[in-house]
């Protein structure tokens, strides 16, 4: 098991009955508002070869999920039914940090230990980008076809960069004031908004952070106003085409989804998750979540 995980701590949380509409500020208008349903429910459940470490996972379609394991250096892709179609060996050897899949259907991984970013078209891995004094950690494909890497210095440093190609594009690392957006160290993950703001989960300053295309901190999400300070252990990130952001909270197995602002609209929490890891959506908004600790991912449906 990855020696970021705890041990199991069993956490019953009260499912939580509502059905919220919000209207998002700035949200494009070309998707109809929904819904949230009041009881989300599970509707697929993938088991998964991973035992003890199934990390991130990333829809390629509606029907096949690509899924990594921080402690193989396999990805794995599996239809609905838990087959496994096939299967990609990181070249070097070394586990994967995160994995994402392109405009155009391509794989791309993250290479932690190797320092690089490589993307998979049909059986040839290529390194797109390889660092210098920086390490990879989350990575996401936006809209326009670029990719975000949230990536950490050799003196645990954090800052987002923006690529087309092997070229940077963009650096995001201080507030206006010259601050550090990010936390030194620990877990992070990325994801870009329909709005085009940039959300990243940082699992030591227990937040997520979300700067708008230019870098410019928007808002720091920390959970809801109840939350008890420092309890929010966030993971994986995805956003919707509500453009929801969900984020896990693996210690209290449980999903936090907010609007685009910040605002907290509810938890998923009744769907038996435990240590829940990475997330992804499908073309419908069902959400993808893959559980550290039982090998599980499960396909939820959270709007009407």
């Amino acid at each position: 098991m990855d020696p970021r995980t705890l041990a199991q701590d069993a956490l019953s949380m009260k499912t939580e009955e509502q059905v919220i509409t919000i209207d998002s500020p700035g949200a494009e208008s070309s998707t109809p508002n929904r819904p949230l349903i009041d009881v989300p429910r599970i509707i697929a459940q993938i088991n998964t070869a991973s035992i003890n470490g199934l990390c991130s996972v990333s829809c390629v379609s509606d029907e096949d999920i690509w899924t990594c394991d921080n402690e193989i250096q396999i990805i794995r892709l599996y239809n609905l039914q838990g087959e496994l179609v096939k299967s990609v060996r990181n070249k070097s050897g070394n586990t994967v940090y995160d994995i994402a899949v392109t405009r155009s259907g391509d794989l791309v991984y993250t290479d932690y230990k190797d320092r690089t970013v490589n993307i998979v078209k049909n059986t040839q891995i290529q390194t797109v980008i390889r660092l210098e004094g920086w390490k990879p950690q989350g990575v996401c494909s936006t809209s326009s076809g670029d990719l975000l890497v949230v990536m950490e210095s050799d003196d645990k440093q954090t800052k987002v960069v923006c690529y087309s190609g092997s070229t940077e594009k963009q650096s995001i690392q201080y507030d206006d004031k010259g601050q550090p957006l990010y936390s030194s160290g620990g877990i992070k993950y990325i994801s870009e908004n329909r709005n085009l703001d940039i959300c990243v989960s940082d699992c030591s300053a227990r937040a997520v952070v979300v700067v708008n295309q230019a870098g410019k901190l928007r808002f720091t999400y920390t959970g809801p106003p109840s939350t008890t300070k420092g309890s929010f252990e966030p993971r994986g990130i995805t956003t919707d085409s509500q453009g929801r952001i969900l984020s896990a909270d693996w210690y209290n197995h449980r999903i936090h989804i907010v609007d685009q602002d910040g605002q907290f609209l509810r938890y998923i929490n009744n769907c038996h998750l435990k240590y829940p890891y990475g997330l992804c959506v499908d073309t419908r908004d069902n959400l993808f979540v893959s559980e550290n600790i039982t090998g599980k991912v499960k396909k939820i449906q959270y709007y009407t």
